[in-house]
Order: structure tokens, then C-alpha cells, then sequence
């Protein structure tokens, strides 16, 4: 355990986390006092990430961090919700360094000044292993304006932000025990691990799914899986199209080389992209409230009536099969 007891960690490294925020009490007391808007309502989520499964335990620990903030407040962009706050609870190992918890701390400490969010408590403990990280984020959103995974209609396009399929071949390229041959740049390899390591939650993008969507969820168990699990909820079905999705040029150069990685770009992980559908009628507007803020959506297919026919991939008019149909962080 790092030298510093608890409380010490608290005072110098997290409560200068919460500066800003009358919700915190300073991380001095035993609780939050949160005091809702009367005009708005509140989403809440929760995600945990363990060492070894989420991600890798020698990864950097400023990465880690954001990381661990990051695919919370993704979850809130993708119901149409701001971030406000967040609780953390950390389980460290006994021969994690201060440091170590310092650099940690950098990185959420970066991505909530993005996103304008504060931490007001949570709960430091020991564990034997392994590194074990749970957030508890809360945003706000306009009366009634919560879009679920359910509610997509058909003749409903489809839409996803960014671009798809980086995190997880920057998941590839960064694990030692990856026998993938690849020549790439040295840009292109750096910028899909940094895809993996460091996700962007499009929060800028909460306003216009709060507006456009009639259901959305945000990209973290794979492309074809995630729209999948919309379908089924929706009673519905849907039909991608691969010439249509969003790739980054890096993610194109692997693919150039290894075209049978597309299977692990359609079903991969860890993209935390938005996944929404919109009627026709509101698509353009959907675009164009998109890039007002910064964040680029594209149309990659189309719901349709067919409930239990799932999501079905075509390239260039081709079936496409996938070789599994979701990642899986359980």
C-alpha cells in the first residue's frame, strides 16, 4: 500500500478533484449533499473496470484514469444527459506507489475539467488484488429527455458518431501477446492504441441526441452487438452498410493489409462512439446539429420491421458474417 494512509490521500490527491463543487463538502464529510434542479431530471450510471480485464495493469495510470471516467460519462451523452459529478471507489493493490495514484488522479483530473464535472466522494480501500476502479456519474438532462436503448422505429437511419473499430484494433496492436504483423506508421499505431487507452466520450454530443434520437446507447461491446441489443429491445431489425461506416485512416491502413480484421472492427470493443437512430425526416437536422458541436455523425444503415431478424452487415451487396456478433468485458 502507498505510504500515504487514507486519509492523506483523500486531502492531497481526490479533494483537489472536488474544488468548485458545494455537492463535495470539500470529500470532508461522510456524504454528498446533492440538491437537484427542480427543472431537470437526472441519469445516473455505473461502470467498474478491473485490472487484466478492462484494461492493462501496466497501463499508464493517467490513462487508466481517464479511461475510467471516460466510458461513464459516455454512457450519459449516449441517454442525451450533461455531466455534473461523479463518485469514485478505488481498490488498491499494497504495491501501488503514491505516484502511481498522483498520475491516476491527473487523468481524471483532465477529462473533468473537459467535461466540466466534479468528484464529490466515494470510498478508498485495500484489496489483494487486483486494481479495482468503480465510478458512479450523474448528468442532468431536460424534463422527460431521456432516450433509451428502446424506442428505435422502422425506416429509423442509423447513425453513429466518429469513427468505429479503433479501440479495437489499438487493442491488438497493444497487447504483447499479439502475434499480428502489421506495417504501420508509427502515427497510425500510436493513434489507434491512444483510441484504446484513452476513449472520447462525446458529450458534446448529449444535446442533439437529446433532441433527434428515438433510441441510442453508446458503442462499448462492439458496433454489431450494441445495435443488436437496440433491435431486440425495439422489436425490431437493421441493415448495415460496411461501405458506409466511419473509418479512420489508420483503422483503413490495417485493414488494407489484414481485410479480415473487419470482423473484429464490426464486433470489437471499447470504441465508445454513439450509436443512435433517427427518423429520416430529422436526419439532416441530426448532421447538422452534430457538427455545431464539434462531433461528426454518419448514417450507416437503416431499422427495419422485421422483429427477430437481428442486424445484418452487407459490403458492397455481400452478406457479411461476422466471426462474433459482441465483445465482452464479462
Amino acid at each position: 500500500m502507498p505510504s500515504l494512509s487514507e486519509k492523506e490521500i483523500i486531502d492531497t490527491i481526490f479533494a483537489p478533484l472536488a474544488q468548485g463543487s458545494k455537492t463535495a463538502l470539500g470529500l470532508t464529510d461522510d456524504a454528498a449533499l446533492w440538491v437537484p434542479a427542480s427543472h431537470r431530471d437526472y441519469v445516473i450510471t455505473k461502470d467498474s473496470l478491473v485490472a487484466g480485464v478492462h484494461f492493462f495493469a501496466d497501463d499508464p495510470p493517467s490513462a487508466i484514469g481517464w479511461k475510467a471516467l471516460a466510458v461513464n460519462l459516455s454512457d450519459l451523452a449516449a441517454k442525451g444527459a450533461e455531466p455534473e459529478a461523479y463518485l469514485l471507489a478505488i481498490a488498491l493493490p499494497e504495491e501501488l506507489p503514491t505516484e502511481w495514484i498522483r498520475e491516476f488522479a491527473s487523468g481524471l483530473k483532465a477529462l473533468q475539467e473537459e467535461a466540466k464535472c466534479h468528484l464529490i466522494g466515494g470510498d478508498t480501500v485495500r484489496t489483494p488484488g487486483p486494481l479495482t476502479i468503480s465510478i458512479t456519474a450523474f448528468g442532468g438532462i431536460k424534463k422527460n429527455g431521456f432516450v433509451a436503448r428502446k424506442g428505435a422505429k422502422p425506416g429509423d437511419q442509423i447513425y453513429v458518431s466518429g469513427t468505429i473499430g479503433d479501440a479495437a484494433l489499438g487493442l491488438i496492436l497493444h497487447d504483447p501477446d499479439s502475434e499480428l504483423q502489421i506495417n504501420l506508421s508509427e502515427e497510425n499505431r500510436a493513434y489507434l492504441i491512444n483510441r484504446y487507452l484513452r476513449p472520447e466520450p462525446r458529450i458534446r454530443l448529449a444535446g442533439p441526441v437529446g433532441k433527434f434520437a428515438t433510441a441510442a446507447m453508446d458503442v462499448s461491446d462492439g458496433l454489431a452487438g450494441d445495435l443488436n441489443a437496440i433491435c431486440v429491445l425495439s422489436d425490431c431489425g437493421a441493415k448495415i452498410l460496411v461501405e458506409q461506416l466511419p473509418l479512420s485512416a489508420a483503422a483503413q491502413a490495417v485493414l488494407d493489409q489484414s481485410p479480415g480484421l473487419l470482423s473484429r472492427v464490426l464486433s470489437g470493443g471499447d470504441d465508445y462512439e454513439i450509436l443512435l437512430t433517427v427518423p429520416p425526416r430529422q436526419s439532416k437536422d441530426l448532421e447538422k446539429a452534430a457538427g455545431d458541436v464539434g462531433t461528426a455523425v454518419t448514417c450507416i444503415g437503416e431499422i427495419h420491421g422485421e422483429a427477430g431478424a437481428g442486424v445484418t452487415i452487407f459490403d458492397r451487396g455481400q452478406p457479411v458474417k461476422l466471426d462474433a456478433d459482441r465483445y465482452r468485458h464479462f
